[in-house]
């Protein structure tokens, strides 16, 4: 699996991780919900996953999660980590269907790419982080459901307002298809 991937590739991976690292542990926005913010990482992380395909997006929400927590805490919340991998795969999943390198990244583009990351985030951040936090450490349901919901409702913004801003900045850099005329 992960001897397909390109030098381009890992260095997204890691160099993602890194920018995923400082995003969350510098540029959050606390919402009063304890431990759940607005996060910017994650518009990055979904920025990164549909540049470099679903592979780069799941590791760098797995380690880049992993790093910053362990590196505010002290220790790592094994279940948000999961599903930052989780939601980086998946978002990943829809880099097929948008052509970034060719500067597409229009209506139909946008609505695609936020659909999916909607449907990911509800199921990451309000289904599987608070049924982990359940299985895992043992936390009180209402407590993970609420942190869960806010948790993927702040996300969903964050990814639709940043990454998909990223991503129609990231297309104009790019040559359009076709967009090379001769003259005469």
């Amino acid at each position: 699996m992960f001897k397909n991937l390109s030098i381009k590739t890992i260095v997204a991976i890691g160099i993602g991780s890194a920018v995923y690292l400082v995003l969350g542990r510098f540029v959050t926005i606390p919402t009063g919900v304890p431990n759940t913010n607005v996060e910017t990482a994650i518009a990055f992380l979904a920025f990164i996953a549909v540049l470099f395909g679903p592979i780069a997006g799941g590791l760098v929400g797995l380690i880049g999660h992993a790093l910053k927590d362990f590196l505010m805490f002290g220790s790592v919340w094994w279940s948000w980590v999961l599903v930052s991998l989780f939601v980086g795969f998946f978002i990943g999943l829809v880099a097929h269907r948008i052509k970034l390198e060719e500067g597409q990244f229009g209506k139909k583009e946008i609505i695609s790419f936020n659909l999916v990351q909607v449907v990911v985030q509800i199921i990451g951040w309000g289904l599987l982080a608070p049924v982990l936090d359940i299985l895992i450490y043992a936390e009180p349901v209402n407590k993970v459901f609420t942190q869960g919901l806010v948790a993927a409702l702040l996300n969903i913004i964050s990814v639709g307002v940043f990454a998909t801003i990223l991503l129609l900045s990231y297309s104009k850099t790019q040559s359009r298809g076709n967009s090379l005329t001769k003259e005469d």
